[in-house]
């Protein structure tokens, strides 16, 4: 499940995207701490004392639909994820790599100054990522180029990565 603070009411609205209807949660107006897919592997659901509020996310739904639209490459909104000091070291590296590339989870591992035998464990910190689409887990390959592990399904990260040009889009 996803880390989101359940010291107060936590707001959420849902939004139409390419990949389905998007759940967006967040604390307060304002802010993003999760961004969830239909079925994502770990993704949040709405629970009771969550409140509709879609005008507190006025300008996270403009970003992801200008994303969608091929117009914004980098995202720009106060995120109020958390996770684990370790978790949160591996976002903020994945929060660094560019619009329209990709790395290995070894490669994640040194960005974010951890050892390349970290790697599995950083596999499980990107697998638990709350923010997809806006944090870009999708950006993570394996080892050997192949596309592995992403939460929100693997035809979801191919039509990501296709947006971004890094694959060709599907037919």
């Amino acid at each position: 499940m996803s880390t989101i603070s359940t010291d107060a009411t936590t707001l959420y609205t849902t939004h139409p995207s390419p990949l389905g209807e998007l759940l967006l949660a967040a604390p307060e107006p304002g802010t993003l701490a999760s961004v969830t897919v239909p079925g994502q592997k770990g993704g949040a659901r709405v629970a009771a004392g969550w409140r509709r509020d879609p005008a507190a996310f006025g300008e996270a739904v403009r970003q992801l639909d200008a994303y969608f639209a091929g117009e914004l490459r980098e995202f720009t909104l106060p995120l109020a994820a958390r996770g684990s000091d370790f978790r949160e070291r591996v976002w903020a590296a994945l929060d660094r790599v560019p619009y329209g590339r990709t790395l290995t989870y070894g490669e994640l591992a040194a960005l974010a100054g951890l050892p390349a035998r970290s790697a599995r464990a950083v596999g499980g910190a990107v697998g638990a990522n709350p923010l997809t689409v806006v944090r870009p887990c999708h950006r993570v390959v394996g080892a050997n180029g192949a596309l592995t592990g992403y939460a929100g399904g693997l035809d979801r990260k191919r039509r990501l990565l296709a947006l971004e040009g890094v694959l060709p889009h599907p037919a």
